[in-house]
């Protein structure tokens, strides 16, 4: 069975909660997760038999007696907060009570107990502060993308690459990577977009590999990609992070709960921690914002499918079709029009908007440029 060694448990219940959420047949989930019908039935079962225990290869001793003592609450809330240092006292409360809350103390208890303990830093406790965000109704509809902030490792530098859906904040990329490249971004997302289908749309900086410094209305290689796949491709307004700012909160929390006071070898090492952190982001830490639930209960794959093959760009019988030549240049009715360079090769669609002499320039069904002849310079 082709899973993932290191990842195997946590691969089999996040291929688990995908079926039952529904959304995609189990063919097509199967082929995703390259296991056959057989296996993910298999799966199913198991966990309808004996929940999600049931996945492991080896049984686990019981994390919780059938009757607790109030002295056993507070140790257990103990280990739970130094397993996780950075939870604070709903999320402890929340996981330790498995959702019912009913025998368990009160977040305002479960606090004072941490402080009794000498694990609330109240200074670091003062600087987080409720915060409301806009989130896209349905998973899919966007994914955020980034680089977060490189660190060391002995063989040099690891930049991590990350995703994020904003409905459901189920993270679908965490690699570590060697360098900043299209080719390094290219590879990490076709292997997210076979498993996870395509995106509506997907939002990232300026910076490159994705963006041409602070021109917001530019196109890298990795864009005119994304928008040849049918993914409209947004960015961030230069020097305003909060554009992106779940997928920035989802760096700090990284940083706070995965990386804080590690030190790795080799990027090989840094990957087996980023795959460990990930199954309990994604299937384990409950998230105010989604009212307690874990990403994975939020989550639904797309069902746009990955085309292993592009079919060619069609455009209407009333569009006048240029190949874009290099440098982003093409010759329309006497006059040098330019469009962004990366479009090079690219067959774009200029069309007439109803107002004289104005056109506008199609790739696809994506908008990248538009042009008034009156204006526009003679070669």
């Amino acid at each position: 069975m082709p899973w993932q060694e290191v990842d195997t448990v946590s691969l089999r219940v996040e291929f688990v909660r995908l079926a039952q959420m529904g959304g995609l047949g189990m063919v097509e989930l199967c082929r995703r997760y390259q296991i056959s019908r057989k296996t993910g039935y298999k799966w199913l079962e198991r966990v309808r038999r004996g929940g999600q225990e049931a996945l492991r290869d080896r049984s686990r001793r019981p994390q919780h007696s059938p009757r607790r003592t109030a002295a056993q609450v507070e140790a257990q809330l103990v280990a739970l907060r130094r397993e996780h240092p950075a939870w604070g006292p709903r999320k402890l409360r929340w996981v330790l009570g498995s959702g019912d809350q009913a025998e368990l103390p009160a977040v305002s208890t479960v606090a004072a107990i941490l402080r009794r303990h000498g694990l609330i830093d109240e200074k670091e406790a003062a600087k987080h502060s409720a915060f409301v965000r806009f989130e896209h109704p349905a998973p899919n509809e966007l994914w955020q993308m980034d680089f977060m902030g490189d660190f060391a490792v002995a063989s040099g530098r690891c930049y991590t690459l990350t995703a994020l859906d904003d409905h459901s904040r189920f993270n679908l990329v965490l690699a570590a990577c060697g360098q900043q490249t299209t080719e390094t971004v290219q590879r990490r997302l076709i292997d997210t977009f076979r498993r996870y289908g395509l995106p509506l749309r997907m939002t990232m900086d300026n910076g490159p590999p994705w963006g041409n410094g602070y021109d917001r209305h530019d196109l890298t290689p990795l864009s005119v990609w994304l928008m040849r796949l049918g993914i409209r491709v947004s960015h961030s307004r230069p020097y305003h992070p909060q554009t992106q700012g779940k997928d920035e909160r989802f760096h700090r929390t990284l940083q706070a709960e995965a990386l804080a006071g590690r030190h790795f070898s080799d990027l090989g090492q840094v990957q087996q921690c980023l795959d460990g952190w990930r199954s309990v982001y994604n299937g384990v830490r409950p998230h105010e914002s989604l009212h307690m639930q874990v990403p994975q209960q939020c989550y639904r794959p797309s069902a746009r499918s990955y085309p292993e093959c592009l079919p060619p760009l069609e455009y209407g019988p009333e569009d006048t079709v240029r190949k874009v030549q290099a440098g982003g240049w093409l010759s329309f009715r006497g006059r040098a029009l330019r469009v962004p360079k990366a479009l090079k090769g690219q067959p774009v669609a200029l069309r007439a908007t109803g107002c004289d002499g104005t056109y506008e320039v199609y790739f696809g069904p994506h908008r990248v440029a538009g042009f008034d002849l009156r204006t526009a310079v003679r070669p």
